[in-house]
């Protein structure tokens, strides 16, 4: 049984869904269930670890790598981790850094800042330790800005079990990182930078859950100097918490979540990107998402089974400036457990279309579709991933799963399984829960996801990338009539370049890098059908991510081309 908005606002409750059970809790009997203090003491790891096989996988459609692995890739037994996020240098995509709650022993509470950086793309991973060794940190958040430089938003509590954030910053891609700064905070916070060619560009933002915070009835701070101080706590108007924030174009900024009756909705700031102006909030607007979020559920029974998610469509294409939410909910009028739900705004907030669900299993099954996750890509494209128990009906056994949209949410491809099921309930460090959420970024080769899973057995922070374009997302049968192919590749000196067309079409050949750009054209002209070769010169280059995209009259291919050194 689920409790409506006019229940819900006649007493003072937490509604905790569970396979169609719900609890009440007052509110203090939420914040007992709801701790981020330390109830354990920190334990330094002593000597030598027990490890095993670190796990990876892929094929065509993606690469999946753990992530908390020692110095030979291997994972470390008896330790846990979870809650990850993940930046990418914007300037060298293969700079990419993901931190997570370190747990030393399952059999502690105790929790620290973990991170770990990768150089090559996410095909190995440096795991260096923890932030500040025996310091209780919890909740990461990253984030990146136009110049590459990553920030890592940190959660801790103060002597008298005040709750606080600090903001640490790198220069180098995670190989060091400043001392910490002081950012207001409370949980359970989300960070944003503004990477847009507004006069905000480089301001900080953060929010979090006023119930839980230092300074209550405060729930947002700014940093606009570039992290190296943030401004007092305000409140956001509708104050919502449970979300996460977007910055759009001309450096609007979005938050998103719930409010204190769960009902979703969404704050707008249009003057948050001027230094010289007090933060403020034009209005919060409610939005149905076609259901109610979940706290405490039988896949995840001390958490959420995701955040409200909120992205902007900042591209030049035609859905620059709408405005996405997304969420896994349990669907109002339905048995379903829990459905992925989507809506878009196409007027900056200001109303919003009907939700859509994402997940294509059968309407009023028994699977469970938790931890939705969005970003939305440079050209436009919504990437979409989220645990699933379609495949193991009766039980929690969750596979990962993608689905994008090309057309601005009006549709969206067949769902794709990205991995094999796991049992989230292993692996528990002291709390039965895999966190909160998971992370994503998109760009124009694919999407570069920070997740939790229990693929060897433990509870562990993994990184896929799902590339964008495989032959089961595009039009299949375009993709078959189309070959492109580039051998040897990865390639040092030169590749061969192979394609094949059916009949014949105006071609076009042009390379890219992964961010888009075009570096030059190998073909634009009309060919009759046939297979055709090109020597690319890889020399000329220096080491990264380019394309080959291939289109013949309207129809297209591309292939990744990684040159080393």
């Amino acid at each position: 049984m689920y409790l409506r908005k006019n229940i819900i606002k006649s007493l003072t409750v937490v509604v905790i869904a569970a396979a169609g059970i719900s609890s009440v809790f007052s509110q203090q009997e939420y914040r007992n269930v709801h701790r981020e203090v330390p109830d354990d003491p920190y334990l330094k790891p002593q000597g030598n670890r027990e490890t095993s096989p670190g796990y990876k996988s892929s094929n065509a459609m993606y690469f999946t790598e753990q992530v908390n692995v020692d110095s030979n890739g291997d994972n470390i037994v008896g330790d846990a981790a979870n809650e990850p996020s993940i930046a990418i240098n914007p300037n060298n995509p293969n700079s990419i850094l993901i931190g997570w709650r370190q747990f030393d022993d399952i059999h502690s509470n105790f929790r620290q800042a973990g991170y770990a950086f990768s150089i090559n793309g996410g095909h190995h991973w440096n795991f260096p330790g923890v932030l500040e060794p025996g310091v209780f940190r919890s909740d990461p958040v990253l984030g990146f800005d136009k110049g590459g430089n990553f920030y890592y938003n940190s959660l801790t509590v103060s002597q008298n079990n005040n709750y606080t954030c600090d903001v640490f910053r790198s220069y180098n891609g995670g190989f060091t990182w400043d001392d910490p700064v002081f950012a207001q905070g409370g949980d359970k916070q989300w960070m944003i930078i503004d990477r847009t060619e507004s006069i905000g560009e480089g301001n900080i933002y953060a929010s979090w859950n006023k119930n839980f915070s230092s300074c209550y009835p405060g729930q947002f701070t700014r940093s606009v100097d570039h992290g190296d101080s943030y401004e007092s706590c305000t409140a956001i108007d509708g104050g919502p918490k449970w979300g996460t924030m977007a910055v759009g174009i001309d450096g609007v900024l979005y938050v998103a979540g719930v409010d204190d009756s769960h009902d979703f909705l969404i704050s707008k700031s249009t003057n948050a990107k001027d230094s010289t102006q007090p933060v403020t909030w034009q209005h919060h607007t409610y939005v149905d998402m076609g259901g109610y979020i979940q706290f405490q559920a039988p896949p995840n029974p001390a958490g959420l089974l995701g955040q409200v998610w909120v992205a902007a469509d900042t591209s030049d294409g035609v859905g620059r400036g709408n405005v996405y939410m997304l969420c896994s909910v349990k669907p109002g009028g339905s048995n379903d457990p829990c459905d992925v739900m989507f809506v878009r705004s196409t007027d900056g907030g200001e109303t919003w279309d009907d939700p859509v669900r994402i997940n294509d299993d059968p309407l009023n099954s028994s699977a469970w579709q938790w931890f939705g996750t969005m970003s939305v890509a440079p050209n436009g494209r919504i990437d979409v991933v989220w645990l699933d128990t379609r495949d193991n009906p009766g039980t929690y056994l969750s596979s990962l799963y993608y689905s994008y949209s090309m057309t601005q949410g009006h549709s969206w491809s067949a769902n794709q399984r990205i991995s094999e099921a796991f049992d989230p309930h292993l692996g528990w460090p002291q709390q039965q829960k895999m966190g909160d959420y998971f992370h994503m970024v998109s760009l124009l080769d694919g999407a570069y996801l920070a997740w939790a899973n229990t693929l060897n057995g433990e509870q562990d922070v993994y990184f896929t990338k799902i590339y964008s374009g495989f032959d089961k997302i595009d039009d299949v049968t375009a993709a078959n009539e189309l070959k492109l192919t580039a051998y040897p590749n990865p390639v040092r000196n030169a590749a061969t370049i192979h394609y094949s067309i059916p009949r014949k079409g105006a071609v076009r050949l042009i390379i890219t890098d992964v961010t888009g750009k075009h570096l030059f054209t190998v073909a634009d002209e009309t060919k009759p059908a046939g297979d055709y070769y090109y020597i690319w010169d890889a020399s000329r280059f220096p080491a990264g991510i380019y394309f080959a995209k291939l289109s013949v009259s309207g129809k297209s291919k591309f292939v990744k081309l990684v040159r080393t050194n």
